[in-house]
């Protein structure tokens, strides 16, 4: 299941909630984005 967060008051909210209206819960907005891991950039040596 995916996560999202609100891009107005920063709440987390799954897929699961996001699937019978795409709107944030907590706030009412509609704008969402999903958060993306830190990634590890190696140097090659």
């Amino acid at each position: 299941m995916a996560q999202y967060k609100c891009f107005n008051c920063g709440k987390q909210i799954s897929s699961k909630v996001l699937e019978k209206r795409f709107v944030c819960p907590y706030c009412g907005s509609k704008i969402f984005y999903k958060p993306r891991l830190q990634s590890v950039k190696l140097k090659a040596v």
